[in-house]
């Protein structure tokens, strides 16, 4: 089994939720695996005053019900684990993480799982206060500003006390084994790269939709929407991820840099093209799963006249040799039918159909690669097959790419790759700065569009797959989504 190096992981915004929903589990996956040095120790840091025996107690209350009662590991897990009181803007506060660092061996990680206004006193703190950071690594947590300029500016900040090779900017899609399965799939298989280009692909989505609201974080989400909250981010590495050319190698910066040449080559957005090929959406009232909730501007903490979006539907196009000419669809929002996220590849029909079509195919004709990321992570093929009996008529069939049942080894979470990957100092799944910057630049034309507009968001009611305009989005360009075939 592969061991880490020795560590110290400092986890800035300890007691938060995303600590306690994601980080600490990831962490406690890891350490059930043998994947931990054994010297491997984690300080949480946040402001509250507490001993670490009363931490320990609020991990039990707050991780413990997430995870079978005899979990293997738990408490020698626990032991991993101490706590540290620190005021974010207080210098002199600094001085105790100082000293118990100075305690420790190995790799330093600082996880910084707070909010963007914390990252430039944390960092300045951290530098100020001796601590020794030339091997250390950063791990930044979305979102990174509001805007390009403000990414920028955040991003200075974090500069100024490390390099960029010790900066990891997380994106968790990245870590999902079916995201990594389909950069196996395309380039250590011979059979799709000769299709995966404009000649054989008709069109591209790709959806990320949740059945939640914006569940007690009004304030935030209206601040944020769905555009610079899921598009700018994770709809946009995964379409890195599709349309990238094959890197040289998997190291970081050969992936990276492929990336970023999609980013680079993604048509830029006209007012023309944020009027036809871009939707907004608000959620109203409506059910989900037969229980009924109540409108976007129902919820705590967001204001009446709010034109915050909580759907975005939008069509990208790549002008490079491989994509010129291929339509992609980007998918997301709040309190749709249910939780899930796919990338959906569209292969061309045949070019003469020799064989009958029973009446209702006629939207199944065209072979689809569907690569299912939440809530189950799946790879499948759509063909058509002949259904059994007299003649020769066609149904449609599926070829499950079992990747999960091929092998017999555990399957890690995607924060649980990611911490391992920041530990082992391996940073091909993180987002480079340029990258991100590229990513940003793409987005601000809609974003200054919107926020000038004066016609608000799309209403749609929670429960349904967003306005009808994100239906009529597809059906222009002659295609349609999933659940509308």
């Amino acid at each position: 089994m592969q061991h880490d190096p020795a560590f110290t992981f400092v986890l800035f915004g300890g007691t938060g939720d995303l600590s306690m929903r994601k980080i600490l589990p990831a962490l406690l996956s890891a350490h059930r695996g043998d994947k931990l040095h054994v010297d491997g120790k984690i300080l949480c840091v946040a402001q509250q005053a507490m001993d670490r025996a009363a931490f320990i107690s609020s991990v039990r209350q707050r991780v413990g019900p997430q995870l079978a009662a005899d979990d293997a590991g738990w408490e020698s897990f626990l032991e991993r684990i101490d706590y540290l009181a620190i005021d974010a803007f207080d210098a002199a506060s600094y001085q105790s993480l100082a000293e118990r660092l100075q305690q420790a061996s190995g790799v330093r990680v600082f996880y910084l799982a707070t909010a963007p206004a914390l990252f430039e006193p944390i960092c300045a703190h951290l530098a100020a206060s001796g601590i020794d950071l030339t091997q250390a690594r950063v791990v930044l947590e979305k979102p990174l500003g509001t805007d390009l300029a403000s990414s920028r500016k955040i991003n200075d900040a974090v500069a100024r006390v490390f390099a960029e090779n010790q900066i990891y900017r997380i994106d968790h899609y990245l870590g999902k084994e079916s995201v990594q399965n389909l950069m196996a799939l395309r380039f250590a298989n011979s059979l799709f790269e000769p299709l995966w280009r404009r000649e054989s692909i008709a069109h591209v989505q790709l959806t990320i939709a949740e059945e939640l609201g914006v569940e007690g974080r009004g304030g935030f989400y209206d601040d944020t929407g769905a555009l610079r909250d899921m598009v700018q981010n994770h709809l946009l590495q995964l379409l890195c991820i599709v349309a990238m050319e094959p890197p040289t190698s998997f190291d970081a910066d050969a992936v990276r840099d492929e990336k970023l040449r999609v980013l680079r080559s993604l048509k830029p957005l006209s007012p023309a093209d944020v009027e036809q090929k871009a939707v907004r959406g608000q959620y109203g009232s409506g059910a989900i799963r037969g229980n009924a909730v109540a409108g976007y501007l129902d919820e705590a903490g967001i204001e009446a006249d709010s034109c915050t979006e909580t759907f975005v539907a939008l069509q990208a196009e790549i002008n490079n040799w491989r994509w010129a000419g291929v339509p992609f669809f980007l998918r997301t929002g709040k309190r749709l039918p249910q939780r899930m996220a796919e990338i959906v590849i569209t292969f061309r029909p045949v070019p003469h159909a020799i064989l009958p079509l029973p009446i209702g195919l006629a939207g199944e004709v065209s072979n689809r690669l569907v690569i299912k990321l939440q809530p189950e992570e799946s790879i499948q093929l759509h063909c058509l097959g002949k259904q059994p009996g007299d003649g020769m008529y066609l149904e449609p069939v599926v070829l499950d790419l079992a990747l999960d049942k091929a092998s017999k080894r555990p399957r890690a979470e995607a924060y649980e790759r990611l911490l391992l990957d920041a530990i082992r100092g391996n940073l091909a799944l993180f987002v480079r700065r340029d990258e991100q910057e590229a990513a940003w630049k793409w987005v601000e034309p809609l974003l200054n569009a919107w926020d000038n507009s004066s016609q608000p968001p799309k209403s749609y009611a929670a429960g349904t797959w967003g306005p009808a305009s994100s239906s009529a989005l597809l059906y222009r360009a002659g295609f349609a989504w999933p659940e509308e075939r």
